[in-house]
């Protein structure tokens, strides 16, 4: 049996249960729609949360960015694995003791405030469609690969899957379609790992492949790979151009982001207490190791397999009947551009220009390099067919990319479609909307999010990468939200005007500072102290919480029932109830 037929048996086969499981789990309130009826096993929700997590940036980007970054790469591991630590240990329990629906929630009742309630709306809005641009992508690069069709196409084809399980089975259908997604995607990441460990090291375990020599040399494999990278003038793998500050702020960046992201933490709402929020933050934990502790080898190995099929290699043209030149190529002593090479190109995320006229591929550092277009986004997904991997299990990852590109970008769906529909609607402008008109409103905000986010999914070229893009994201939560939060539940003393200041300094200022670096002047030697706009959200959350702390000093201090909430919430499964943070449906009074 051919590819094509492991190909579609796997993707049709995994498709089928992603939409039986949205249409088992369909939402009926939105209780269900937001928060799955909170009633979800707190291993099951972290497994949910892994899926959610190992998205188009983990799955699809991570890997590929680490294999051209080297050493640099190591930032996105260790910033979305710390991250994760923070979260289940400072704020998950206590945001579940809160019992709300959205962060918005959260920061509308803990500030007794309509304008910190619509600020955070604006602030969860703006990360999550930063984010889900770069989902977009990732979901652009998946179905492009595997329908042989151009990117932007890729991508609608994405967008209509995309449509049919968040829109109908919503939080709920959501969680038990990313339990399916991560078994599917897990098992796609490693299965070739293994495969290409054993052939290029003979290690059966991709972590002890990666320190291992290579099979049949007296040599590591990673002091070939800096070797082979080095004789073509790019830069030792194990080192890296990235300032010492940079890497710093990235990585924190990356942590403080990851606690402050509204469609991670929207998922400790949907389990039963606080003590099983932080059990599902640690089954999360071991969840995602499983692929970041694989990472690295990925990455390793699909450099070095890249460079050893591609350069000096004899170009086949489009128009040529592949295998015969091909045959003929290798009847003659050549290497011909393997059929993957020429697969991925017809997307356009990968191009060569034949610089000297010979016909063959020089792949090599700085203008002489021949391969004019690389996106590192396909790395994950072309490894298989690079180390030329059995057929199902070249099939098995295209099955795995396109679970990876859908999970998290249903997750932020639901952060927009609640931030509108909740937090917009029913809590601010429209407070006497029954729950059938919101589950409705959330519906239509999700099939419109769909659309704007495939747009931006589009047009991401000129931001990076898929987990480039993903670290703006990261950035502006950590500046914007999680000051406000992790202030709102161990200082009684914060109040709303510090609040406010805080999320605008703190969305302003890195907003500003990545439009600027980013579009206007993209010289990194102007970066401000040598920080790239992926880690400048670290420095400006010290901003941010410096602004909030010395507003809420100069102003008024809550009202003591606000502070009586937040003594209360700090012991999970003893609170109490305390007026107007616990009257779920009522109106905010406005200031």
């Amino acid at each position: 049996m051919g590819q094509d037929f492991w190909t579609y048996f796997w993707v049709v086969g995994t498709f089928g249960t992603y939409i039986a499981i949205a249409v088992w789990a369909r939402a009926s309130s939105t209780d269900d729609f937001y928060v799955a009826g909170h009633d979800v096993h707190p291993t099951v929700n972290g497994m949910a949360t892994a899926a959610d997590w190992m998205s188009a940036a983990s799955f699809l980007s991570m890997a590929g960015l680490i294999a051209f970054l080297g050493y640099g790469g190591s930032v996105y591991l260790m910033g979305w694995t710390g991250g994760y630590v923070l979260l289940a240990l400072l704020l998950a329990p206590f945001l579940r003791e809160f019992g709300k629906f959205t962060v918005p929630d959260f920061v509308g009742d803990r500030y007794y405030s309509t304008t910190a309630r619509l600020i955070a709306v604006m602030c969860a809005l703006f990360v999550s469609f930063t984010y889900i641009a770069g989902q977009m992508k990732g979901v652009g690069v998946a179905f492009s690969g595997f329908l042989g069709v151009e990117f932007n196409t890729g991508i609608m084809v994405g967008m209509a899957i995309v449509f049919v399980y968040a829109v109908l089975g919503g939080m709920k259908g959501i969680t038990y379609t990313q339990v399916a997604q991560y078994c599917v995607l897990i098992f796609a990441y490693t299965v070739p790992a293994i495969f290409i460990s054993l052939i290029i090291t003979g290690n059966p375990i991709p972590q002890l492949g990666f320190i291992s020599n290579v099979r049949g040399e007296d040599v590591a494999m990673l002091e070939k790979l800096n070797t082979v990278v080095q004789d073509l003038g790019f830069l030792e793998y194990t080192q890296t151009n990235k300032s010492m500050i940079d890497v710093f702020a990235i990585t924190g960046a990356l942590m403080f982001g990851t606690a402050g992201l509204p469609h991670v933490i929207i998922r400790f709402f949907t389990v039963s207490s606080p003590g099983a929020a932080r059990v599902s933050a640690g089954w999360a934990l071991v969840f995602i190791a499983l692929l970041y502790t694989t990472a690295p080898a990925v990455a390793s190995f699909a450099r070095l397999n890249f460079i050893d099929t591609v350069n000096e290699s004899t170009y086949i043209a489009d128009d040529a009947d592949y295998d015969a030149e091909a045959a003929a190529i290798l009847a003659a002593g050549g290497k011909p551009t393997p059929k993957w090479f020429k697969d991925w190109e017809k997307t356009g995320l990968l191009g060569v220009e034949d610089k000297n006229g010979d016909g063959i591929i020089q792949y090599r550092a700085g203008d002489e390099n021949e391969v004019t277009k690389l996106d590192r986004d396909i790395f994950v997904m072309a490894n298989p067919s690079i180390a030329n991997l059995p057929a199902w299990v070249i099939g098995l990852v295209v099955a795995g990319g396109l679970a990876a590109a859908l999970s998290t970008a249903a997750g932020l769906l639901m952060v927009i479609s609640s931030s509108i529909s909740h937090d917009l609607c029913r809590r601010t402008f429209f407070t006497g909307m029954s729950d059938r008109d919101e589950l409705r409103v959330a519906r239509v905000s999700a099939a419109g999010a769909v659309i704007l986010a495939g747009i931006m999914g589009m047009n991401t070229a000129k931001l990076g990468f898929v987990a480039q893009v993903v670290a703006f994201a990261f950035g502006l939560a950590a500046a914007s939200l999680f000051p406000v939060i992790v202030l709102g539940i161990f200082w009684k003393r914060m109040n709303r005007e510090g609040a406010i200041a805080s999320m605008l300094t703190g969305l302003v200022s890195t907003f500003s500072y990545i439009y600027y670096f980013k579009f206007v002047d993209t010289d990194p030697a102007n970066w401000w102290s040598g920080v790239s706009p992926e880690g400048i959200g670290f420095l400006f959350m010290f901003l941010s919480l410096a602004v909030g702390i010395v507003v809420a000093l100069v102003t008024a201090p809550p009202p003591q029932d606000i502070q009586d909430l937040v003594e209360d919430i700090r012991v999970p499964g003893q609170r109490s109830p305390h007026g107007i943070a616990d009257q779920d449906m009522a109106p905010i009074p406005a200031e």
